[in-house]
């Protein structure tokens, strides 16, 4: 384990967002711990080279975010115990042999925030970190997104048929994914707020959820949202 050698505190509004790693590379450590230094208002709290240092880590320092390899959570165990903090936001470093619906799926079913491939650039990582300390904030990784192509399945009709999402929901549903809030979705499909709003609370009625974060969880263990590397995205302005 390799912890910053400041005492832990509470985080304010205004402090810095600390910023911890589980991966079993030394290079990978060394290179958050670069990135984190020299990104305004973050904070490196620390870093273990193993599930067990990890959690312990975690519990000492009580880090804003954690950074997990999926190599050292094959099978989300983890992510599962450190998601169960509501005060930790897990981000989850997805490499190519665990990118699958399944693994993802049960990843934010479990509660975890953030899920970025492994080989994701800098930046990104920057704005999974930054989204999921954020109330309700939540980050998923470009290259993990979802076919919005495929039929969406919704609540049984009483003739045994399920209601469909319509088009604009695909991609109100695709855009919640990708982490953007009512504002930013408006802009994107230049509409506004109240009318995303409107297509949001539809969503989460044809997917039975109690919010956002739960509709996305619901679409990936039903299979609504699935993971495709050539994933087709909806053009913005189609009704």
């Amino acid at each position: 384990m390799t912890p910053n050698t400041n005492p832990p505190t509470g985080r304010t509004a205004h402090s810095a967002v600390g910023v911890a790693l589980i991966d079993g590379v030394p290079l990978v450590r060394e290179g958050l711990s670069a990135l984190v230094h020299r990104t305004p208002g973050l904070r490196w709290v620390g870093a273990a080279e193993s599930p067990s240092v990890g959690l312990r880590l975690c519990e000492r320092l009580r880090p804003d975010v954690v950074l997990v390899d999926s190599g050292l959570d094959p099978r989300g165990q983890l992510s599962h115990l450190l998601a169960a903090n509501r005060d930790l936001g897990v981000v989850l470093m997805v490499d190519e042999a665990r990118r699958t619906t399944q693994y993802v799926a049960g990843a934010v079913t479990g509660g975890v925030r953030g899920v970025v491939l492994r080989t994701a650039q800098p930046p990104q990582l920057v704005k999974a970190i930054q989204s999921v300390c954020q109330p309700d904030g939540r980050y998923v990784d470009a290259a993990l997104t979802v076919n919005l192509t495929a039929p969406v399945a919704g609540p049984l009709r009483p003739n045994g048929a399920r209601q469909p999402l319509s088009q604009r929901e695909h991609q109100v549903l695709q855009l919640i994914a990708d982490g953007l809030e009512n504002q930013a979705i408006a802009n994107v499909l230049f509409v506004s707020v109240e009318t995303v709003r409107t297509h949001v609370k539809s969503i989460l009625r044809k997917l039975a959820s109690r919010d956002r974060t739960h509709a996305v969880a619901v679409a990936f263990r039903s299979g609504v949202l699935t993971l495709d590397g050539a994933a087709h995205r909806s053009r913005p302005g189609v009704n």
